[in-house]
């Protein structure tokens, strides 16, 4: 009866999210469930063991979910997002318009720009780019999800994204995990995406298919309330906060634009691999500050204090472009809100279900599983984040019911903790993709297209890259190590 709970409780968290039942509802229902039938005690599991662990989950990213959304806000209504953009594109020039649409995408989610923040910038000047050149715009939300969902999410070195800090105090790892496997394993996902992109464009020329009838306009994704109950677990920005605040029309130095985005790396980096490093944090283990170590923390550290300071600096630069700063970081600190809830709840949902003795049988089926703890890692992360359709709360139920397990398993088998903590995210970022993922469905609004129209060129860019990518991680660390 527990395994039929655990499978009761995931069945109907799953369906009832896909159809905009709010998580933060759904979360704890769905975990009492589980324990029902287990036979377990529901108040203590509510307020012990899923509050609990939400709130752990809260106390250590909620910083980084808090930053990152005021950070791109204020990059948004500064016009600093779109100034990138524009100059990608008229660097690239009109032959190579879908790489300017990948490459516009990719440098602002790498210098920390919240994912729907992206979205509602590059979506307008990639399907204005590809009516001028007679692109198909059914392959527009595909260019957009390989430059912003794939590489800059989970692979790139440094990359500041909450799925990239998730491993860190579980690993004791920082945001420069395995950076060698991790510039590969982005090659490879941006070389088969625009690979494929490339190849799409040219059958449609061939075909003559052109860029196709202008939509008619689609409904504001930024107020559908179901299109918010989605995003909101699938990224960390809550896209009916876009609308507040005050977009500035003033035209934007690209020095001013990409300064900030050029902090958030540089800072990250020198905090990650000298800064801390050389400074005296014995203290931690004191029980005031949670009998912890810099290991624990460090990670999450380096990206906060980037992300301070690429705040500060978009400020400086663009003050007279924000002239209601006041209420552009309201709004960027209220979208951070649900989206670190909605992704908390998972959280605690996951840590119900795994301290239920049923979930023994799951825990042994995973780590039976064949190819070594590198491999029943990636498998546990993607099934997780499938069904989740989030890639941060998958991943981060996977490491709350087996990070430790598999240290232990690493420690045995003489495997670095950073090739754990890029397998494990490569592997959230990847069946996450999937037609009930948040992400997924708003872009398609955005656009004003169709699943069948699209969803075939979004999962060749985001799936199949990505499982390439990340069976290719595994292969060459198994081989020669983390590197």
């Amino acid at each position: 009866m527990g395994l039929l709970g655990i499978l009761v409780g995931l069945g109907l968290l799953v369906c009832l999210a896909f159809r905009g039942w709010s998580v933060l509802l759904l979360a704890p229902l769905c975990a009492l469930v589980a324990a029902a039938f287990g036979g377990e005690p529901l108040l203590a599991n509510w307020t012990q063991t899923f509050m609990g662990s939400a709130s752990e989950f809260l106390a250590q990213f909620f910083p980084i979910f808090l930053l990152g959304a005021v950070f791109g806000k204020l990059m948004d209504d500064s016009g600093a997002v779109a100034a990138v953009a524009g100059f990608i594109s008229r660097c690239l020039g009109e032959r190579r318009i879908i790489l300017a649409v990948v490459l516009a995408g990719a440098l602002v989610t790498y210098g920390g720009v919240s994912l729907f923040v992206a979205f509602f910038v590059i979506v307008p000047m990639a399907q204005s780019l590809f009516r001028a050149a007679g692109i198909p715009r059914r392959l527009v939300p595909a260019a957009v999800i390989l430059g912003t969902s794939t590489f800059t999410m989970s692979a790139l070195p440094g990359t500041p994204s909450i799925q990239n800090a998730i491993p860190m105090p579980f690993f004791g790892t920082t945001p420069f995990a395995a950076p060698g496997l991790g510039a590969v394993a982005s090659i490879i996902m941006l070389g088969v995406g625009l690979w494929w992109l490339l190849r799409a464009e040219k059958a449609a020329r061939r075909a003559k298919e052109g860029y196709g009838d202008e939509p008619p306009v689609p409904a504001d994704a930024a107020d559908d309330e179901l299109l918010r109950e989605r995003a909101t677990t699938a990224r960390e920005f809550d896209p009916a906060e876009l609308r507040h605040g005050y977009h500035s029309d003033a035209a934007v130095p690209i020095f001013n634009a990409l300064l900030p985005l050029i902090v958030v790396v540089a800072v990250n980096l020198v905090m990650s691999l000298v800064v801390l490093p050389r400074l005296d944090f014995s203290f931690l283990a004191e029980q005031r500050w949670g009998n912890t170590s810099l290991a624990a923390v460090a990670g999450v550290w380096s990206v906060v204090v980037a992300l301070a300071g690429a705040i500060v600096t978009v400020i400086l630069c663009n003050w007279t472009r924000l002239p209601a700063l006041r209420r552009t970081m309201d709004a960027g600190a209220n979208a951070s809100v649900l989206p670190a809830l909605s992704v908390a709840s998972l959280v605690g949902f996951g840590a119900v279900i795994a301290s239920l003795p049923a979930f023994g049988v799951v825990r042994d089926w995973v780590l039976r599983i064949e190819g070594g703890p590198l491999v029943s890692l990636a498998v546990a992360t993607n099934i997780l984040a499938a069904l989740t359709g989030s890639a941060s709360g998958g991943l981060t139920i996977a490491l709350d019911a087996l990070g430790r397990t598999y240290m232990d398993l690493a420690a045995e088998a003489g495997i670095d903790p950073g090739l754990l903590h890029r397998v494990a995210v490569i592997g959230s970022g990847t069946l996450d993709i999937l037609p009930h993922n948040g992400a997924v469905v708003s872009l398609l609004a955005i656009c004003g297209l169709k699943h069948r129209e699209s969803y075939l060129d979004i999962v060749m860019v985001g799936i199949v890259s990505s499982v390439i990518a990340l069976a290719a991680v595994i292969a060459i660390g198994t081989a020669f190590g983390s590197f």
